[in-house]
C-alpha cells in the first residue's frame, strides 16, 4: 500500500474546527479495506494502532466576565454543555483551549471563577476532560492559580493511537512557550516515529495570524519547527474568538469560538473590537460546529459535512428547536 500522507489523515478525520466541534478522529468503517490498512501500517510504525473515536473542543468560556458586549455570563457555556451530552454518540473526551475563567486581581475571586468553571465542565457527560490555560487564567500570577486547581500547564498523554500535546504558551506573562518548555517537547515527541499522529492544543495560535491584535506566539515558529518533521500534526487552538483554518507548511492550524463573545474577521475589521451583542440573537456567533462522515458501507472521503447549529434566542428563551444552517465542508 502506498504511503498516506498528513492530508489523507485529516480528510479521513473529517476535520474541521469551531467552538464545540465534534472531531472525528477516524470514520466509523475504518476497521477494513483500504483504511483499516492504512490503520495497521501505523500502527507497526508507531507501536499503537490508531482505533475510531471523537473528540470536542471548546474554548474561551470566560467564567467571571459579566457585561458589555456579553451581559449572558456562563449561558452559552452552560448551554454547550447540555448539546455535548445530546450527541447521539458520547465523544472520548472534551479538549479546553484556554481562558476558563476571567482574569481578576483578587485571588479569592478568580479561585470562585475557576470553582464555577470546574462546577459547569465537570457536568460533561465524557470520560475525559483535559485543559491548556489562556492568558486570564495565568497571565497574572504565572499559572499558579491554574496549577493549585488543574496541576500542570503543559503535559502530553496518548489516546487510541493518536499523541496528544498541550502547550502553554501564556504563563510567562506574554505570548510565548519558553525554551523549558521547548526542550519538554523535543524530548516528548523523540520517542514517536515521524507517521505518528499528533495533536497539539493550545490558546493562542503558534503563527503570527494579527500580531498587532496579540495573535501570535513569539516563539511559534521554534515550536513548528520541532513539529516539522512529523507527517500528521493538528494544531487546536482559542483567543481569537471566532472560528480560523490555516494551512502552514505541512501542519493544519484550526481555532474554535469562544463561549462568550465574537471578535470580527481581522481581514475586515480596522480595529479589535468585540462584535456587538444581539438580544434578539443572543448566541449569534456561538453556535456549535458538528462534523459529519457521511460513511455507506465504505469510507467517503471528500464527503464530510458540517452543520452549524446556531443557539438562538427561541433556545434561551426555553422554546422548543435549534436553529440548523448547513454549510460547505473547509475541507
Amino acid at each position: 500500500m502506498k504511503d498516506v500522507d498528513r492530508r489523507s489523515f485529516l480528510k479521513i478525520a473529517g476535520t474541521s474546527l469551531g467552538i464545540g466541534v465534534l472531531y472525528s478522529a477516524m470514520p466509523a468503517a475504518a476497521a477494513s479495506g483500504e483504511v483499516g490498512a492504512m490503520f495497521d501500517a501505523w500502527g507497526k510504525k508507531n507501536g499503537e494502532r490508531v482505533t475510531p473515536f471523537s473528540f470536542i473542543q471548546l474554548s474561551d468560556a470566560h467564567v467571571g466576565f459579566n457585561g458589555p458586549p456579553d451581559p449572558l455570563g456562563t449561558k452559552a457555556f452552560e448551554r454547550a454543555v447540555e448539546m455535548v451530552n445530546r450527541l447521539p454518540q458520547r465523544p472520548d473526551l472534551v479538549l479546553f483551549t484556554g481562558d476558563l475563567t476571567h482574569d481578576s486581581e483578587d485571588k479569592d475571586v478568580h479561585s470562585r471563577r475557576m470553582k464555577q468553571f470546574l462546577e459547569i465542565s465537570g457536568r460533561l457527560n465524557v470520560p475525559l476532560v483535559k485543559c491548556v490555560p489562556g492568558e486570564h487564567d495565568a497571565g497574572l500570577d504565572g499559572g499558579a492559580l491554574y496549577r493549585d486547581f488543574l496541576k500542570e500547564t503543559y503535559y502530553s498523554f496518548d489516546h487510541r493511537g493518536v499523541h496528544f500535546v498541550a502547550l502553554d504558551n501564556v504563563s510567562r506573562a506574554k505570548p510565548e512557550v519558553g525554551p523549558e518548555q521547548l526542550a519538554w517537547l523535543k524530548k516528548d515527541l523523540a520517542r514517536f516515529p515521524k507517521s505518528a499522529p499528533i495533536v497539539v492544543f493550545t490558546h493562542r495560535p503558534l503563527f503570527d495570524l494579527k500580531p498587532e491584535w496579540e495573535w501570535f506566539t513569539s516563539d511559534g515558529d521554534d515550536v513548528m519547527n520541532v513539529l516539522a518533521p512529523f507527517e500528521n500534526v493538528t494544531v487546536l487552538y482559542g483567543h481569537i474568538h471566532r472560528d480560523d483554518e490555516h494551512e502552514l507548511g505541512h501542519v493544519h492550524h484550526y481555532a474554535a469560538r469562544s463561549l462568550i463573545f465574537a471578535f470580527p474577521d481581522p481581514e475586515k475589521a480596522a480595529e479589535k473590537k468585540p462584535i456587538a451583542f444581539d438580544k434578539d440573537q443572543p448566541f449569534k456567533n456561538l453556535g456549535i460546529r458538528v462534523v459529519h462522515e457521511n460513511v455507506a458501507g465504505k469510507p467517503a472521503v471528500d464527503t464530510a459535512s458540517i452543520e452549524d447549529i446556531e443557539l438562538t434566542a427561541q433556545e434561551f428563551s426555553g422554546i422548543n428547536g435549534i436553529q440548523q444552517i448547513l454549510r460547505n465542508p473547509s475541507l
